[in-house]
């Protein structure tokens, strides 16, 4: 299995930019990649998708405008590039393979423990 870990998170202030990026043990050309957030006391909602078959990409309304996410097969890397940022962004980010990312919004509930572990996450805290 796939084995994925996020990085790049940090503090930041309000309209600030971070880079996520997810870097997997193997080859991504087969596999849909999610990011997904859960903040205290709230639940995991799934950010963004991209798609392995045509890089086609599904943000949450949440995030639409401000988050893009891309992927470069050569390094095994999905990024979430992230602007605009507002203290609601403040969470721990994780990335997980999806199924497909028409699933993204439901899936997020059945992700298996592993890919959510503390130490796979990269905590994101924007300042007001």
């Amino acid at each position: 299995d796939v084995q994925l870990q996020a990085s790049g998170g940090g503090l930041v202030q309000a309209g600030g930019s971070l880079r996520l990026s997810c870097t997997a043990s193997q080859s991504t050309l087969t596999t849909n990649i999610g990011w997904l957030r859960q903040a205290p006391g709230k639940e995991r909602e799934g950010v963004s998708c991209i798609s392995y078959k045509d890089s086609s990409t599904v943000y949450a309304d949440s995030v639409k405008g401000r988050f893009t996410i891309a992927s470069d097969s050569a390094k095994n890397t999905v990024y979430l590039e992230m602007s605009s940022l507002k203290p609601g962004d403040t969470a721990v980010y994780y990335c997980a393979p999806y199924p497909h990312c028409g699933a993204m919004g439901v899936f997020e509930r059945v992700i298996p423990d592993y890919f959510l572990s503390a130490d796979k996450g990269t905590l994101v805290t924007v300042s007001s």
